[in-house]
């Protein structure tokens, strides 16, 4: 038995990393496959067996996560899908052109949401037409993020805008590159890694936007620096369990949100709602509050859905709290059983 890293799934199989050993495809052990539902992704720390005469090693159990990159899964509506785990930063990559505000808010609650360090990086400053206009792109993102939240322009004519980003991944740690399609993750892990490690796409002249190249999942050293993990272009950001993610994304809201008169206040007519007054002194704009709305109220329509989905299927609260738990005692269990053997 021997303690790896998952570093890349290949065709739907888990490649583990050992030590010195070169990486190796598993499996899930029987144990996990029949009784739990987690399954190990990109970053997690696995004990595996190597039984000789096997093509595979085998998963035996799945360490306790201290993050995870966690969304609604597109093909359940009332599950959850865990993409990455054991990160300590989101760097949220969006183009400096069209800078899409709606899915940036949205990319910001998901990487909130995980409890790590978050970055915005714009990329493709070069297409922009002036630095004035840069300048105004950066200050809005600023505005948007907050300040705990870090921003940065990058531009492949400008070195030490990479190194700056390299600052980000210090060593021995890992970071999650999360973007759309075509914003230039591929181009930038080629750039931090000094050589061709990922396939990137043709851009259009007239948009600089590029077509989706990356189709897999793997962990990526940076030589000086740590790992990333370059995300495939996610389409669907539907959010989970979101609420502290949309508090920390919307910083102005929240600030404010603090001051009103009731603890659960909708910020609708209540009497002594700090929010609705700031916007009519003209300090907070009234589209923060109709994103802000949104994701709640998507959040809390879907744990209606899971309560609903969890009734219907006779189940207790404490049996999805109880399968979480379960993946870890897989290796308990192998243990026993090869003393019985």
């Amino acid at each position: 038995m021997a303690r790896g890293r998952v570093i890349k799934l290949d065709r739907g199989y888990p490649l583990v990393k050992v030590g010195q050993m070169d990486p190796f495809r598993c499996e899930h052990s029987t144990a996990l496959v029949k009784s739990e539902r987690i399954r190990s992704v990109i970053g997690d720390f696995v004990d595996v067996a190597l039984p000789h005469g096997h093509d595979n090693g085998i998963i035996l159990s799945i360490e306790p996560r201290s993050s995870q990159f966690v969304r609604r899964d597109p093909a359940e509506r009332t599950s959850s899908q865990v993409l990455a785990a054991n990160f300590e930063r989101v760097i949220v990559v969006e183009p400096a052109v069209d800078l899409n505000v709606k899915r940036l808010e949205r990319e910001l609650v998901l990487a909130h949401e995980a409890g790590v360090a978050v970055s915005v990086l714009l990329t493709k400053a070069d297409l922009v037409s002036d630095a004035a206009e840069l300048a105004a792109v950066e200050q809005l993102v600023r505005d948007l993020a907050g300040e705990s939240v870090d921003v940065l322009s990058m531009s492949t004519e400008r070195p030490e805008t990479v190194e700056a980003v390299r600052a980000w991944i210090p060593e021995g740690t890992l970071s999650v590159l999360l973007g759309k399609s075509g914003v230039g993750k591929s181009s930038l892990v080629n750039l931090l890694a000094g050589k061709h490690v990922m396939e990137t796409g043709s851009v259009r002249e007239g948009d600089g936007k590029g077509r989706h190249t990356t189709v897999s999942r793997a962990i990526v050293p940076i030589p000086g620096a740590g790992d990333v993990v370059d995300m495939p272009g996610v389409r669907g950001l539907g959010l989970w369990d979101a609420d502290e993610g949309i508090e920390a994304a919307f910083p102005d809201v929240a600030a404010f949100s603090s001051q009103c008169r009731f603890r659960d206040c909708r910020h609708e007519a209540e009497p002594g709602c700090a929010v609705r007054a700031a916007i009519e002194r003209g300090e907070l704009a009234s589209v923060r509050l109709e994103s802000y709305r949104a994701l709640k109220d998507e959040v809390d329509q879907m744990r209606r859905k899971r309560e609903e989905a969890r009734q219907m299927r006779g189940e207790k609260a404490s049996d999805q709290r109880d399968s979480r738990k379960g993946a870890f005692r897989a290796r308990s269990r192998y243990n026993r059983g090869s003393a019985r053997r």
